[in-house]
């Protein structure tokens, strides 16, 4: 039996898990909102810590279980992927954790929480000139889902009221039409393909074991404080050498 990691803090749900030792094929997500949530819950990226995002201001809501799957990052090899499928000119990633939402027949009450998914297939989303893919995943041994393996096993009615929901749920009356739609529906081989870049865009980034703000707040102050004790110690130094002579 593998021994656990013992930490003295929670992991931020972004940079401190990970994908899973099985990813792309399975993966690890972290799920914000549910489908019964009537405001919309997100990320703080600073802290980790979950955050209420806005209310949901009008009646869409997930159908399913969404989230993000943990060191990802959309950035230019996700963006690249787009551009190439879609046609698509000036394409680029939305600088965040590939978004995932997971499929199973539980009720599932509350967010904040980590399931292991299996990815089906996905949307190829645009907003605006940004890449925001959404993976479609069922959850591992869900007894109606887990068995998929293809979206085109989904129920029809299912995938239109996950395509309504993404393609209405930034409208706000009054506002104009925001352009963001769906350029392609895709199934698992290309699914797994995004996840992979967007594995390599979070790498190129933060590294391959990942980075909290915390940690990396500790060590830009660690390094702040370096530099000012060092004129200090030098003219300490001096101060001891002038004395002596």
């Amino acid at each position: 039996m593998k021994k656990p990691i013992q930490t003295t803090s929670q992991a931020h749900p972004w940079h401190g898990i990970t994908p899973g030792e099985d990813a792309p094929e399975i993966v690890t997500a972290y799920i914000e909102i549910v489908p019964t949530d009537a405001v919309k819950y997100e990320l703080d990226k600073e802290s980790g810590i979950l955050k209420l995002d806005r209310p949901q201001r009008f009646s869409s809501q997930c159908p399913t279980l969404y989230g993000f799957i943990p060191r990802t990052y959309c950035d230019e090899l996700v963006a690249k992927r787009c551009a190439e499928r879609t046609g698509l000119k000036d394409i680029k990633g939305d600088g965040d954790p590939i978004d995932v939402c997971v499929l199973t027949e539980k009720v599932i009450s509350s967010g904040n929480l980590l399931v292991r998914a299996i990815p089906i297939g996905g949307f190829r989303m645009v907003d605006g000139d940004e890449a925001d893919d959404k993976i479609i995943a069922v959850l591992e041994s869900d007894l109606v889902y887990g068995e998929l393996q293809h979206i085109a096993q989904l129920p029809r009615a299912l995938l239109d009221r996950l395509k309504h929901y993404f393609l209405t749920y930034k409208q706000i009356p009054g506002e104009g039409k925001r352009s963001v739609e769906i350029a392609e529906v895709y199934d698992q081989p290309e699914a797994l393909e995004v996840i992979k870049r967007s594995m390599k865009d979070y790498a190129r980034l933060y590294g391959p074991q990942g980075t909290t703000t915390a940690r990396s707040g500790r060590a830009r102050g660690a390094a702040v404080e370096a530099k000012v004790a060092r004129p200090a110690k030098a003219k300490a130094k001096t101060a001891r050498k002038s004395r002596a002579s």
